[in-house]
Order: C-alpha cells, then structure tokens, then sequence
C-alpha cells in the first residue's frame, strides 16, 4: 500500500529536521499545517513532506528559515530549482530519489538519473548519489519510516540501472594472464547492489572478472583455482553471515576455499567494517569502501 501520511518522526527522518525544530517552525512561522487525530497526534500528507525536503534543501543551501517561511510554496519550489540547476544538484537529487521511493515515481527516479548522469558519469552518480542514499534507505527502513515494498521498490530500479552499465563493459577482454578476480556473495547473503558497482568498476578498468552473486556455498569456490592461477575472491557482507558467525565463515573459507593457501579472500560491505583486525587471517584483507579497494589494486 502506497504510504500517503507520515507521522512528525517519519519528516525527521526523510528530511533530517529534528521534530522539535518541527514543531517550533510551524508555531513560530506555520512552515506547516498538519491534521491532527481525534487524540489530537500530528500528521502530514505528501504535499507537507515535499515542503519540509524543500526547507531541507533550502536551509543546508544556507537560506536563513526566516526568509524561506516568508516565501509560498510555489516561491519555494522555484528556488530549489533555481540552486539545483547550479552548485546543489546533488542533494536535490537525493531529495528527488526519496520522493519518487515514496509515491512509487518512475518517471521522477528516471528524470532525476538522466540529468545527474549527464553531469557525473554513472561512476559518480553510483558513488556521490546511489550509496549516500543506499545508506539512509537502510536507517528508514529500520524505523520503518518506509516499508520493505518501498525498498525492493528503489533497489530494482537502481539494479536496473547497475545492469544496463554492466553491459556496456562486460564484454571487454582483459589481457592475457591478467589477476582474475571471482565476485560473489555468502550462503543466504541476497544484497547485491554493492558487488555488482564493483564488478562494473573492475571491469570498466580492464580487470578480469568472474561474477557469481547471491548465496553461493563456499563448497562450490575451490573449482576456480583448478583452473587460474590464484584468483582473488571478493565477497560483501551486508547481513550474513551474522557477525558473531564471521570468523566460522573466514575459517571456513580457508579450508574448502584456499585449502591453507596463499589464496586471498577480501572483504567489504557494512559487516565487514565491524570486523576485528585480529581475527583476519593473513591471506585476508578487509576495506572500507570500493574506492579504497580500487586504489588498492591500481
């Protein structure tokens, strides 16, 4: 069901205005005009929450409150759009992406792409726009702020646009004896936006890649290193396995994968940053972004 009111705590969350601050502007300024229960609780249709991104917007663009509650809606609207066609597109552009999320926007998320596309690459529209928004979709979803429909909602949509990328790249040859790289994710691991922009961006550099995504068994990994060289295994870790199992699944992967080689496995994703230095066996490595693992093999 498409969400059409919002609590004051779901405008805190979308907009990053504390619900005091809220309050204290719809007293002081009447920014806002919620409907109120019968209980007398506030609430807030689309319309209040396109206004309070707006403000949002306004205010980290350094417009005073003040002189942006003296201004209609319709006076607000054309400010945004005037700083957005300048210096600010992308946070307006991470503003457009929670709406379209919201109503369920095709046409908004497609349009808010294009124009970011054409100034960024989809390199930086995936790393300045994807992953900020990638990141606070999780926090939203988590105070349930928005519902999993919204989130497999915009997730597809942002895998629709990794996968037209990919295949614009994927079929470059690497040279000949190049470092092979085999791309995949745990048993029961389903989150495959992260690794898939690393694929794109290895293979956009010229490396040689293996992609076998979501929940492969790590019974079914040693068969690469009977036919290359040493490969190097990636894999992202969002949800599984849980943390308290990670060292179970490095053990593991260094008995059925490695075979108590030299045979390296390196690590990204949210878990992973929560990995003890210690517990990581020689021939692993962990980093704490793509970016970092780029610069790391160039």
């Amino acid at each position: 069901m498409i969400k059409n009111t919002f609590s004051i705590k779901d405008l805190e969350n979308l907009s990053g205005i504390k619900a005091h601050t809220i309050r204290i502007w719809e007293k002081r300024y009447n920014l806002l005009e919620p409907n109120r229960t019968d209980t007398n609780i506030r609430n807030y249709d689309v319309e209040a929450l396109q206004k309070i991104l707006n403000v949002s917007y306004l205010k980290n663009s350094g417009i005073k409150i003040s002189a942006i509650a003296a201004l209609s809606g319709e006076e607000i609207e054309k400010e945004v759009r005037r700083l957005a066609q300048n210096d600010n597109r992308l946070n307006f552009s991470i503003q457009q992406v929670k709406m379209a999320m919201v109503n369920f926007d095709n046409a908004l998320f497609q349009e808010t792409y294009k124009k970011l596309f054409q100034q960024k690459g989809f390199s930086g529209v995936f790393k300045e726009l994807f992953i900020p928004f990638l990141i606070e979709l999780g926090f939203l979803w988590q105070s349930k702020t928005i519902n999993i429909a919204h989130e497999h909602y915009i997730s597809h949509l942002i895998k629709q646009k990794l996968l037209a990328n990919l295949e614009e790249v994927q079929y470059s040859r690497a040279e000949e004896g190049s470092q092979l790289y085999v791309l995949f994710l745990p048993e029961n691991e389903m989150h495959d936006l992260g690794l898939l922009f690393l694929n794109y961006e290895l293979l956009s550099r010229g490396h040689n890649t293996i992609y076998l995504g979501a929940s492969m068994t790590l019974d079914n990994l040693s068969y690469f290193q009977k036919r290359h060289d040493k490969p190097i295994y990636i894999t992202y870790l969002t949800v599984n396995p849980e943390i308290k199992k990670i060292p179970t699944f490095l053990d593991r992967f260094n008995k059925k994968v490695a075979c108590d080689t030299d045979i390296e496995l390196w690590l990204l994703g949210h878990l992973s940053e929560k990995i003890d230095a210690d517990i990581l066996n020689d021939n692993q490595k962990r980093f704490d972004s793509i970016s970092e693992l780029i610069d790391h093999i160039s």
